[in-house]
């Protein structure tokens, strides 16, 4: 029997569609985990502006950083960005707001007191964009 028979490619193509399938699944871990993490970045923009800023969402989406994500927004005339950085899921581990990081402290209390709050979701600036 040669090695390249009937069986040994058979046993190749099962192999080649089960790493299809794995890449796949890969894929959409990805996909949901960046989703996770535009979302905690846009919803983490009104606690980061005064008051009740309008803000209106101009893009949300990778950063230039690896694990990253910015939000480029503007309160009136004026153009603002945050940058979120995270670990390798979905844990926020830094913002840094028109060019000024959050300190540990701030960092600490947005995520413990306000990222999961329903207060966050309904002033997420994208989140209308979204639910459509």
């Amino acid at each position: 029997m040669s090695p390249s028979g009937p069986g040994l490619r058979g046993r190749g193509l099962i192999l080649a569609g089960a790493l299809a399938g794995f890449s796949l699944s890969l894929a959409a871990c990805e996909s949901a985990v960046q989703r996770q993490r535009v979302t905690l970045c846009r919803r983490a923009v009104p606690a980061l502006v005064p008051g009740e800023a309008d803000v209106r969402l101009l893009r949300a989406g990778p950063g230039s950083a690896p694990d990253s994500v910015r939000v480029d927004y503007t309160i009136g005339p004026r153009p603002h960005a945050a940058l979120c950085r995270f670990n390798a899921g979905a844990e926020l581990v830094g913002v840094t707001h028109d060019g000024t990081p959050l300190s540990g402290a701030a960092l600490y209390l947005l995520k413990r007191y306000y990222l999961d709050t329903p207060e966050a979701e309904a002033a997420d600036p994208g989140a209308a964009v979204h639910r459509n």
